[in-house]
């Protein structure tokens, strides 16, 4: 089977956080059965940076995973969690697999990214707190120990928060594996279109065999 079981009542049923901005955290959107399946047939990544799907092997369970993630089910989910309108909204997916040391580093997401969804498909024996790269959302944009939330990268965590002034986020340097799904719910201006242009010859650039 490649279906993929999400815990949609986990999501509804954990309320919106309000510090250090809006979000909610679910520490195990995938249940462990299926989630050692994605983690086994993850594609390799050979650098750093984001993927789009369409550049890489996937394999069925992990394409229907990423399809239904990208389905109308968690969009009318976020839409009434946070009472935001993303009819219409496009949606962009990027994959990552390897963190560099120049990654982590304290930023918000562009303000053509309406919201952002974070999971996380990494085992737990990782010592993340101690080694870095625990998702940190942060009380300003100077300081990555000033946080109000750390999120352990692992388990089939999931993060999501809708795009502000104030949503500043980052993580402690950490060089290795580390794989992300990240999930954007686009706007619809010039910007945003700009940034789905991009995505989509990133896509076709990083399908050439001198990528990797």
């Amino acid at each position: 089977m490649s279906e993929v079981s999400l815990d949609y009542h986990a999501l509804q049923t954990t309320p919106v956080a309000e510090k250090p901005f809006p979000h909610v955290v679910v520490k195990h959107f995938i249940n462990n059965t299926d989630l050692k399946s994605i983690v086994a047939e993850l594609p390799a990544m050979q650098s750093g940076g984001s993927f789009p799907p369409e550049a890489l092997k996937l394999s069925p369970r992990v394409s229907a995973l990423l399809a239904e993630l990208q389905g109308p089910k968690l969009k009318g989910i976020v839409a009434e969690k946070f009472g935001l309108d993303l009819v219409g909204a496009p949606t962009m997916l990027t994959m990552r697999g390897k963190t560099r040391e120049k990654d982590g580093r304290i930023h918000r997401d562009s303000d053509a990214k309406l919201v952002t969804i974070l999971l996380y498909l990494n085992p737990r024996e990782e010592d993340w707190s101690s080694k870095g790269g625990c998702l940190r959302l942060l009380n300003g944009p100077d300081d990555v120990e000033d946080y109000d939330v750390e999120i352990v990268p692992a388990e089939g965590a999931l993060a999501i928060f809708p795009n502000g002034p104030t949503t500043w986020h980052g993580h402690r340097q950490f060089v290795g594996t580390r794989y992300t799904i990240q999930l954007n719910y686009m706007a619809t201006s010039k910007k945003a279109q700009y940034e789905l242009r991009r995505h989509r010859f990133s896509s076709w650039l990083k399908r050439l065999p001198f990528v990797g």
